[in-house]
C-alpha cells in the first residue's frame, strides 16, 4: 500500500445534473477533507464507479434519463454495503419514507445548510460496515492483495464485513485466481487473527488419509502410526481452518466432517474420546456444488452447514485492470534472481498481458512473468518473450465497434430464437419500429425466416 495519508481520505461521489450546485457541494465536502469526485448524471456516475471507489454516494433525485432511485438500483446491486444519499428540490414525506425503505442512508431536501450535509456524510462514512478509521493499519489484513479494479474493490468490502463474524464462508471461483490468499485475508481481518490460519487442499490428500490429516490419529491406529498424531482441527483450536477443494472431498468422508461442524469435536482415528475444537471454516471450491448435489457427489446438508455466505472470486479476465499491477509486483519479486537489472516490460508486451486469455488465471502470470524473466537478456521484456510463455495465441481484446456489433448480433439473435422470427413482436420487446428493426437485422445479415418455426 502507498503511505500517502490522502490515499485513506474517504472518498465521495456527487451526481447531479445542476452544474453549480455539483460545483459548490465538491467545494464544500474537499474542504471538509474529502476526496471527491462529480458526475453529472447518473450513467456518467455508473461509469466512474468502474474505477473510483466511494466510500458513499450522494446523488440529485429528479435527474434528466436515469434518476437517483434507478441509480441507487443499480449501485446496490453492484456495490450492496454502500450508503446512498439522494438529494431533491421536491421533497415529500411520501418520497422518504419511499426512498428509505428501499435502503437508501438519507434524504436531504434542498436547500441545505453546509452542516446539515457534513453530519450526514460523517453519519453514513461512520455507519458503512466496512469503513473504519483511516489509517494504513486498516489495510493490513488485505495488504498481500493486489488490487485496483471496481469487482475487486467491491468484494473486499463485503469480505472485511462477513470477516467480523463467525459464520462459516464458501469461496467460489476457478482454479489459480487466488482463493487461499482470500481465506487468508478473512482470517487476518477476523477476531481469531491472533490464533493459526491452517489451509488443506483436499483433493491432494488421499481419501484414507484425510481423516487423519483433519482428525488426528492415536498410536497403533493403523500400520506405520508409531505415535498420536494431532489432526488439523485440533492444531488450529481458536483459529482458521481453510477447506481448498471442497467439492472433491470424497462422499464417505462429508458425512464425518458435518458431524464434527455439527457436534464442535473431532475423534482421531483409533480413539475412543472427543475432543472439542473451536474453528472458523472457510472453504472454496471451482465446481458447481449445487449441481454436485443433484449428481449425488456431494451432501446438500454439508453444502447448507458450509455455504453460510458465499463469495464469488472472480477471474483475471474480468479484473484486466489488476493485470499491470500484478505483473509488476512478480517482477519485482523474480528480478532479484536474474543477473540483468530488468526495469519493466514493453508496451507491446504489456498490451499482450492485458489482452491474454489467462485460463490459470494468476498463477498462469505468475508462471509468465517467471519464465519471461528467466529467458530475458534485454532491461524491458519484450513481446515475443511473453507470446513464448503464453504458450498459445493471444486473444486480443475487441475493439469498441466489435465489441457493439457482437453484442447487438447476439441480442438480435435472442430476440428471433424467443419470438420465433416473428420481427413485430421482437421490434415491440426491442422497443424500435419495425423499419429501424429491419435495418438492424440486415446489418448483422440475420434472417427472421429462418428463426420462425414451422
Amino acid at each position: 500500500m502507498n503511505n500517502n495519508e490522502s490515499q485513506f481520505k474517504k472518498k465521495i461521489l456527487i451526481v447531479d445534473d445542476d452544474p453549480s450546485l455539483l460545483r459548490l457541494l465538491g467545494i464544500r465536502l474537499s474542504a471538509a477533507n474529502y476526496h471527491v469526485e462529480s458526475a453529472a448524471s447518473a450513467k456518467v456516475a455508473l461509469g466512474i464507479l468502474k474505477s473510483f471507489h466511494p466510500h458513499m454516494v450522494i446523488s440529485d433525485l429528479r435527474m434528466e434519463g436515469m434518476d437517483g432511485m434507478a441509480l441507487f438500483a443499480q449501485i446496490r446491486q453492484q456495490h450492496p454495503n454502500m450508503p446512498v444519499v439522494i438529494m431533491t428540490a421536491h421533497g415529500t414525506i411520501p418520497d422518504a419514507i419511499s426512498a428509505t425503505k428501499q435502503g437508501v442512508f438519507s434524504f436531504l431536501t434542498k436547500p441545505f445548510e453546509s452542516q446539515e450535509l457534513l453530519e450526514t456524510v460523517q453519519k453514513a462514512i461512520q455507519l458503512n460496515p466496512s469503513i473504519t478509521q483511516h489509517t494504513i493499519k486498516e489495510f493490513a489484513w488485505r495488504a498481500n492483495i493486489i488490487s485496483r479494479s471496481a469487482i475487486m474493490e467491491s468484494l473486499l468490502q463485503q469480505t472485511n464485513q462477513v470477516a467480523q463474524s463467525d459464520f462459516s464462508l464458501l469461496i467460489h471461483s476457478e482454479s489459480g485466481t487466488g482463493k487461499e490468499l482470500l481465506a487468508n485475508a478473512i482470517h487476518q481481518a477476523s477476531n481469531r487473527r491472533t490464533k493459526p490460519f491452517t489451509a488443506i487442499n483436499c483433493a491432494a490428500i488421499p481419501e484414507q488419509l484425510l481423516e487423519s490429516e483433519l482428525f488426528g490419529h492415536a498410536k497403533g491406529a493403523f500400520t506405520g502410526a508409531a505415535k498420536n498424531h494431532i489432526g488439523l482441527f485440533e492444531a488450529t483450536n481458536g483459529g482458521t481452518l481453510f477447506l481448498d477443494e471442497i467439492g472433491d472431498m470424497p462422499m464417505s468422508f462429508q458425512v464425518k466432517l458435518l458431524r464434527a461442524l455439527q457436534e464442535k469435536e473431532v475423534r482421531p482415528v483409533g480413539s475412543t474420546q472427543s475432543i472439542k475444537t473451536d474453528v472458523r471454516i472457510i472453504s472454496a471450491t471451482h465446481k458447481n456444488l449445487q449441481q454436485a448435489i443433484i449428481d449425488k457427489t456431494f451432501r446438500e446438508d454439508l453444502y447448507y452447514r458450509l455455504n453460510v455466505v458465499e463469495l464469488e472470486l472472480p477471474p483475471l479476465s474480468q479484473r484486466r485492470e489488476d493485470i499491470p499491477l500484478l505483473a509488476q509486483h512478480f517482477l519485482k519479486n523474480v528480478e532479484v534472481n536474474s543477473p540483468i537489472n530488468i526495469k519493466g516490460f514493453s508496451a507491446e508486451a504489456m498490451e499482450l498481458l492485458i489482452s491474454a486469455p489467462w485460463p490459470g488465471n494468476i498463477r498462469q502470470l505468475q508462471n509468465v512473468i517467471e519464465q519471461s524473466v528467466a529467458l530475458s537478456t534485454e532491461p524491458l521484456i519484450n513481446a515475443t518473450l511473453i507470446r513464448g510463455a503464453l504458450r498459445e495465441k493471444t486473444s486480443q481484446l475487441p475493439s469498441f465497434q466489435d465489441a457493439r456489433d457482437q453484442f447487438e448480433r447476439d441480442y438480435l439473435a435472442k430476440l428471433l430464437k424467443l419470438t420465433a422470427g416473428n420481427v413485430s413482436q421482437a421490434a415491440k420487446i426491442a422497443q424500435r419500429n419495425r423499419t429501424e428493426f429491419y435495418k438492424l437485422l440486415n446489418r448483422h445479415h440475420l434472417n427472421a425466416e429462418a428463426f420462425r418455426e414451422e
